[in-house]
């Protein structure tokens, strides 16, 4: 996949969430969480498909099946290509989970008699989903931990590639779904809350609105780093002890710090402003954001460039010593 093509699916997705987010009110019912994608959706189509006549009841039983399986048919088709792994009998769990879950989202009337709260049926729905994420997240890490220390270096730096793309489709979606939607929900909340008074909320609006900026800043910059540290690895398919490869090595120390720098500042100074203004605010949000799976991400990118450029300057010791 080429970085052009690459950065269209990115910009799709981002634009996918956020007409999502907006539209959303749309799709009331079918949609009630990300969490439960694509469970809930098959579950409806299920279960109207076995609700309208004997033939749609028995292809609904039958396509109910197919999906649930879909893990052991993986495994199967593992089983002829290579020796199977203690982490691929997970897939076995997998197939069970997704008959489970999908059985409750055909029949969400199970999830009321669980919760004993019809107002939580998207709650646990978004529970279901995630006991089945957990399982396949917990497999996909498993296998990733085998293939990283059993590869070559080559292959090393393939799969660490595709993970560095996958991250970065992680934090589109943290910041053009989960807290963009936040926002529209946090806005949603506040007009109805503030009904007759719209004409005095300009400034709330602005801080809501700067406030989603500001939460969503380190994960802007992880985008950035990213895309360094992907130009950085083919500087290292290339030579990786060349001027090339130190030069993004440092540009991606230099942008880890101004992500530090700007995620810390960005927050103290959102908190200053809410202090200054608080006499025009309808809302104030004062917290310390700690995003400390960007924060962890940044902070190991900086270590490795800085090993890097280490490593460079010892080859070239090495190289006027010989």
């Amino acid at each position: 996949m080429t970085r052009r093509i690459y950065v269209g699916l990115l910009f799709i997705e981002a634009l996918a969430c956020v007409m999502f987010y907006i539209l959303r009110a749309s799709f009331d019912g079918v949609f009630s969480v990300a969490m439960a994608f694509p469970f809930e959706q098959i579950g409806m189509g299920l279960r109207s498909l076995s609700l309208s006549s004997g033939i749609g009841n028995v292809v609904a039983v039958v396509a109910y099946f197919a999906v649930s399986l879909l893990p052991i048919v993986y495994l199967l088709a593992l089983l002829k290509k290579r020796k199977l792994h203690a982490e691929d009998g997970i897939l076995v769990l997998l197939s069970a989970v997704i008959f489970a879950v999908l059985y409750i989202m055909v029949n969400p009337g199970l999830i009321d008699a669980w919760l004993s709260d019809a107002a939580q049926l998207s709650f646990g729905k978004a529970v279901l989903g995630s006991v089945a994420y957990s399982v396949l997240c917990g497999y996909l890490i498993l296998r990733a931990l085998r293939l990283f220390s059993g590869g070559g270096t080559e292959k090393l730096v393939r799969y660490i590639s595709t993970m560095l793309h996958l991250l970065n489709v992680l934090f589109v979606y943290f910041v053009f779904g989960a807290h963009f939607g936040e926002l529209l929900d946090t806005i949603s909340a506040f007009q109805a809350g503030n009904t007759g008074r719209e004409h005095a909320l300009g400034v709330s609006y602005f801080f809501l609105v700067l406030q989603f900026v500001v939460d969503v800043l380190p994960y802007a910059f992880d985008i950035l780093i990213v895309f360094a540290a992907l130009r950085l690895l083919d500087e290292m398919r290339m030579d990786r002890y060349s001027i090339e490869t130190v030069a993004s090595a440092e540009q991606i120390a230099r942008l880890c710090k101004v992500a530090l720098v700007a995620t810390t500042l960005g927050n103290i100074g959102f908190n200053l402003l809410q202090l200054i203004y608080a006499k025009s605010l309808a809302i104030i949000n004062s917290s310390v954001q700690i995003p400390v799976f960007s924060i962890t991400f940044v902070l190991t990118a900086l270590l490795v460039t800085r090993l890097i450029t280490e490593n460079k300057r010892l080859q070239d010791d090495n190289d006027m010593f010989i």
